[in-house]
């Protein structure tokens, strides 16, 4: 008998599934949405800016115009001459240049030796008293103005530069505990090594410990360069006389009781920002590097 072979069953077609995204398309969609967000931010924050810019070439009767307009009919250069001579500009920028570079060195010097202190000497209660600076920094500085103020006014020192330049030399818990940490990822068979060649406390931290800090060194001296360079509130508290006023004080004149004159004002603020953005620029890499390595250090 011949056998019967069964027939094979029809084939049904299979609708095709749309292919996945694989992880290259996935990486590129990633990348193109971070930057559209990036973008977007950017733009965001930079809109004050270009209309501070565009402010600043402006005659005082088209600040206001409604509907407003972002490019002037003429570019009036000449704001920027007016705005700087009107007032005593120059002597502002002396005052403020003195009391920036000597607060930025007075930070340098006096954190470097508390933060060695915390992070190389070995003494009871250390770790208590160095909680107990991290404490100070919940204090509001407005609780501090009136006493500050008083302490000044008693030895004499109001209307005078000195009470804007001596804080920083007794030290500012922030960068205290930035340098802190940042000397405590530094091997400490590097002072050991020094120590039996005779070096001292202070020869250690000046010639070793300083040296290999530059990023958080860089990264104070950033910090406190913006915050002195931009102050308003201590010179408006301490200063009287037009002549010991800063660049932030003195763009404050620009605000009359009836009429301010905008454009001067916005073109005079664009020429204090330069330094700023001249300093981040150029000690970027250095910067951002102190910032993301402090803290990597253990106990």
């Amino acid at each position: 008998m011949s056998q019967v072979l069964p027939r094979p069953a029809p084939v049904v077609p299979v609708a095709r599934r749309a292919p996945r995204l694989g992880g290259r398309h996935l990486g590129l969609l990633h990348r193109l949405l971070v930057w559209a967000l990036l973008l977007a931010g950017s733009a965001l924050f930079l809109l004050p800016f270009l209309w501070m810019v565009a402010t600043s070439l402006k005659l005082s009767e088209d600040v206001f115009t409604v509907p407003p307009r972002w490019l002037p009919d003429s570019f009036e250069w000449r704001n920027y001459i007016d705005g700087w001579t009107v007032l005593p500009f120059n002597t502002f920028l002396r005052n403020s240049l003195i009391v920036t570079f000597a607060n930025v060195l007075g930070n340098l010097v006096s954190c470097s030796l508390v933060a060695y202190g915390f992070a190389r000497l070995r003494a009871r209660g250390k770790n208590a008293l160095f909680i107990l600076l991290l404490a100070t920094l919940m204090i509001p500085r407005e609780v501090t103005i009136v006493p500050r103020f008083l302490l000044f006014s008693e030895v004499g020192l109001v209307n005078t530069l000195w009470p804007l330049i001596l804080p920083a030399w007794f030290g500012y818990p922030f960068f205290i505990f930035l340098l802190r940490q940042f000397f405590m990822t530094i091997p400490r068979d590097l002072d050991d090594a020094a120590r039996i060649d005779g070096a001292s406390h202070l020869r250690i931290l000046f010639d070793v410990i300083l040296p290999l800090s530059r990023p958080a060194l860089a990264t104070v001296a950033i910090f406190s360069f913006i915050g002195n360079w931009t102050n308003l509130l201590d010179p408006l508290i301490y200063l009287r006389s037009t002549d010991l006023y800063t660049l932030a004080l003195g763009l404050n004149l620009f605000r009359g009781q009836n009429f301010t004159q905008f454009n001067q004002l916005m073109a005079v603020s664009i020429i204090t920002l330069v330094p700023v953005l001249v300093v981040f620029f150029v000690a970027q890499r250095t910067f951002i590097r102190g910032v993301t390595l402090t803290g990597m250090g253990g106990r």
